[in-house]
């Protein structure tokens, strides 16, 4: 089951300030990096169904 697109973009948000945070250790820079790569594959394929269904309904409606 996958996250709902908001969710997956609002732990990108958090991911992403972890990462910002001057102070933050290696370890959690680390860590917040590799989750905010799965998370940016998510929202690419979750961006990538949505266009696919987008066109598909595009279709029917001509």
């Amino acid at each position: 089951m996958s996250a709902e697109p908001a969710d997956v973009l609002d732990r990108l948000e958090r991911a992403i300030a972890r990462l910002s945070d001057p102070n933050a250790p290696l370890e959690e820079l680390v860590s917040a990096h590799g989750l905010a790569l799965k998370l940016l594959d998510q929202a690419e394929e979750e961006l990538k169904d949505l266009r696919t269904r987008v066109e598909d309904l595009s279709r029917q409606l001509h």
